[in-house]
C-alpha cells in the first residue's frame, strides 16, 4: 500500500428538499473532513422553506468548495442528482444527503481504500443512526456484496458511497422515470452489477443517518409497487430465474396489506434489538 497522500478530487453530489434545520450541520460536516480535495455540487428540488437560502450562504462563504443550483420545478432526486453530475468534474463521485453528517475521516478512508484497491469500482460504509436523544445502532452492510445481495439485502447504503468517476459515466447516471421516486438507487444497484463493475463496503460507520419517523409514511402503495416494478426489470436485467420474484412478490403484498402501526412497531423492537 502507498504511504503517500492523495491528490484526487472528490465531487461530492447532493440533492436537497426541505432540509432548513439540517442543512448547516450536514455542510460543517464536510467543511470538517480531514481529506480536503473536494467540491459539493448541491441541488434544491424547489424547496418551500429557507434550504436554498442557506445553501447560498455556504456558497458565498466557500465559492471555491460549494456550487449551488435549483431546479425550476420539483423534479425529485434522480433528476437533481444527475444534474449535480453534469457538473462534477472529480476523479471520484461522493453521495450524501442534506440531513446526515458525515463522519470528518469518512473520505480520507474511503479514498485511501480506492486508491490502494484497484479491483473495485465503489466503496461504501457501515452507518450509524441518530437523532436528538443521541446516537442509536449501526446498520452493518455485506462487506463483499455481489450481484446476489440484491435478492434480500442493499449492497451498500446510497448516500455513504464513493465512486470512481467511470461508474456514473458507464451507467450514464441515474434513471429518471416514475418508477424510480424514491427508489433510484436499487435500480442504479441492478445496472451497477449488470455493467460489471463491483464494491466493498466499509465496516466503520463513517456516516451518520438521521432518524426518520416520517420516511415509513411516505413509503406509499404507489411507491412500493413501483420499487416492486424496479425488481422485476432488475432480475431481468441480471437474468435471475423468474421464480426468484415469488418472494419479493409475496413481501409486496404482505407491505401493502400491514398498517403503519405495526411497521413502526417492528422497526422500534429491531433498533432496540440491534443496540
Amino acid at each position: 500500500m502507498s504511504s503517500e497522500k492523495s491528490t484526487k478530487k472528490i465531487s461530492i453530489i447532493m440533492g436537497v428538499y426541505n432540509c432548513e434545520e439540517t442543512l448547516a450541520e450536514a455542510i460543517d460536516s464536510l467543511l470538517n473532513q480531514t481529506y480536503t480535495n473536494w467540491q459539493l455540487i448541491l441541488c434544491d428540488d424547489c424547496s418551500t422553506d429557507n434550504t436554498y437560502d442557506i445553501a447560498v450562504s455556504y456558497q458565498s462563504k466557500y465559492p471555491e468548495k460549494i456550487i449551488v443550483f435549483r431546479n425550476d420545478t420539483n423534479s425529485k432526486l434522480a433528476f437533481s442528482l444527475n444534474r449535480c453530475l453534469k457538473l462534477a468534474d472529480g476523479d471520484y463521485i461522493g453521495r450524501m444527503d442534506g440531513d446526515d453528517i458525515s463522519v470528518p475521516n469518512r473520505f480520507e478512508r474511503q479514498v485511501e481504500f480506492l486508491d490502494n484497491n484497484e479491483c473495485y469500482d465503489l466503496v461504501g460504509t457501515a452507518m450509524q443512526r441518530f437523532s436528538s436523544n443521541g446516537l442509536a445502532n449501526v446498520e452493518y452492510p455485506i462487506e463483499k456484496p455481489d450481484k446476489f445481495t440484491l435478492r434480500e439485502h442493499v449492497p451498500f447504503n446510497h448516500a455513504t458511497i464513493l465512486a470512481r468517476r467511470k461508474v456514473y459515466d458507464v451507467l450514464n447516471g441515474y434513471t429518471v422515470s416514475k418508477r424510480t421516486v424514491r427508489g433510484q438507487d436499487s435500480d442504479l444497484w441492478f445496472r451497477f452489477y449488470h455493467a460489471g463493475f463491483s464494491g466493498y463496503n466499509l465496516m466503520e460507520p463513517l456516516y451518520l443517518v438521521r432518524e426518520d419517523k416520517k420516511a415509513v409514511r411516505r413509503r406509499t402503495a404507489k411507491v412500493r409497487i413501483n420499487a416492486y416494478k424496479t425488481t422485476v426489470y432488475g432480475y431481468k436485467l441480471l437474468k435471475f430465474p423468474v421464480w426468484w420474484l415469488i418472494k419479493p412478490t409475496c413481501r409486496l403484498i404482505v407491505r401493502l396489506i400491514t398498517p403503519y402501526f405495526l411497521v413502526d412497531l417492528y422497526r422500534s423492537i429491531q433498533s432496540k434489538i440491534k443496540k
